[in-house]
């Protein structure tokens, strides 16, 4: 296991707002929908798309965004290399979280069947 506590604290102080621009443009680069990433950010968080908006309107910090979401409960089924890090040996719980929205935008640009991308939902 990689040691992420480096990126941990920088990751924590993030905005979901500054990186969703970045998720956007790299799914539908990839010729996927701005609603196919709203039902991805859906089933991990729990957030429909009108508070998504809304995080994104008040610049919430990936620490505030996630401590007030319901995580999907088969968000342990995300596996796989993100950024160099597998994802399921990440110790820090918030880091491992923003790493599987990572990953599962990762699976959608890549052109991933929606039910693989939702594990089985």
């Amino acid at each position: 296991m990689k040691d992420t506590s480096h990126h941990d604290e920088r990751i924590a102080k993030m905005t979901f707002a500054t990186v969703y621009p970045h998720y956007l443009t790299k799914i539908e680069r990839k010729g996927r929908t701005k609603e196919e990433l709203h039902q991805v950010i859906e089933w991990l968080t729990g957030y429909d798309e009108k508070q998504q908006h809304a995080l994104i309107e008040s610049k919430v910090t990936f620490e505030s965004f996630f401590q007030q979401a319901t995580l999907n409960p088969n968000a342990h089924l995300i596996k796989g290399l993100i950024c160099g890090y597998r994802v399921e040996e990440i110790t820090n719980p918030l880091t491992q979280q923003v790493r599987w929205l990572d990953k599962l935008v990762d699976e959608l640009g890549k052109g991933k069947k929606m039910e693989k991308i939702l594990r089985g939902s």
